[in-house]
């Protein structure tokens, strides 16, 4: 886990929907994240880690080689 993503799990305590846009951008892990967390603070804040601390991208992975 990164300094980054570390940032992005604090602004996801605050607006869930935000951090994993921070991560994925607008693609469906964004939408689903809006819907769960309007269904509930609770589903979308625990999808929203989920997906920052599962999430790895093109840079994260040639950065670790």
């Amino acid at each position: 886990m990164t300094f980054g993503d570390l940032i992005r799990i604090v602004l996801s305590i605050l607006i869930p929907p935000l951090g994993v846009f921070l991560r994925v951008g607008f693609g469906l892990h964004f939408w689903l994240n809006i819907l769960l967390t309007l269904l509930g603070y609770i589903p979308g804040l625990v999808h929203a880690i989920w997906i920052i601390a599962s999430h790895r991208t093109r840079d994260d992975l040639a950065w670790r080689r």
